[in-house]
């Protein structure tokens, strides 16, 4: 028989199903990433169209049923656990969110429930709706302090003139002799981020080749952890709108 649960959950990624259905990959605060079937999700029957939820990073709470044999979950009673004001109208805070939701659809695979990240996150996407300034560098903030979540938050303190090396972790203050490591310059940024908050982010003046080095650095270092972060289509979108 299966079980009934309250939970809460982060849109990761959504695929049509049928005419009228929808399977949803959600990270949720009960049990990490889970699969739901969404029956009915386009009817314009009934409550209306629930496919407008599930949008990428929306945060909901919802009622689920868990089938022990099952792969899928379904749910009912689905809300918008935070209401976002600004994130669904703003080309660039839904730009960020659309990045957000591919790369960590790409990263987290573990289905046990993990109460820091899920607040992280969840906190994540509220401060992005909140934002004013900035706007154009929280992707960049987000992928930093993710790193600390994911297992491989740079080890040291950044000093003035330092490298950063990635298959160390640690900031250093000659190029390593492998190369694999970010310049100075967007090493220097790296330790920028890790001291501020997402409400600073107005203070960083950044142009387009700054923002573009620092991103390919940073995903090159998470890349040397996780394979699946190459390829993220979402990228190129994020290219487009900022640099």
């Amino acid at each position: 028989m299966a079980g009934v649960y309250k939970a809460r959950g982060i849109v990761l990624h959504t695929v049509k199903y049928g005419e009228s259905a929808l399977i949803a990959y959600l990270f949720t605060d009960v049990g990490g990433r889970r699969t739901y079937m969404i029956p009915g999700a386009y009817s314009r029957r009934g409550k209306g169209n629930k496919a407008a939820m599930f949008q990428p990073m929306f945060l909901l709470e919802f009622e689920g049923y868990e089938q022990p044999k099952a792969e899928m979950h379904r749910m009912k009673e689905v809300r918008m656990w935070q209401p976002l004001s600004s994130l669904p109208f703003d080309v660039r805070k839904s730009t960020i969110s659309l990045f957000m939701a591919e790369l960590l659809y790409r990263l987290i695979k573990e289905v046990e429930a993990n109460e820091p990240l899920f607040d992280f996150l969840s906190a994540s996407i509220v401060q992005l709706d909140a934002l004013q300034e900035g706007i154009s560098n929280f992707h960049l903030w987000f992928l930093v302090r993710l790193s600390a979540y994911l297992g491989f938050y740079p080890g040291n303190e950044y000093r003035e003139g330092d490298c950063f090396d990635i298959r160390s972790g640690l900031f250093c203050p000659e190029m390593p002799s492998h190369r694999t490591a970010m310049e100075s310059a967007p090493t220097r940024l790296l330790g920028r981020l890790m001291e501020i908050e997402a409400t600073e982010l107005g203070s960083l003046r950044l142009g387009h080749t700054e923002r573009t080095e620092f991103m390919e650095a940073m995903l090159a270092f998470v890349g040397y952890h996780f394979d699946a972060i190459y390829n993220v289509r979402s990228l190129n979108i994020l290219r487009e709108v900022f640099l």
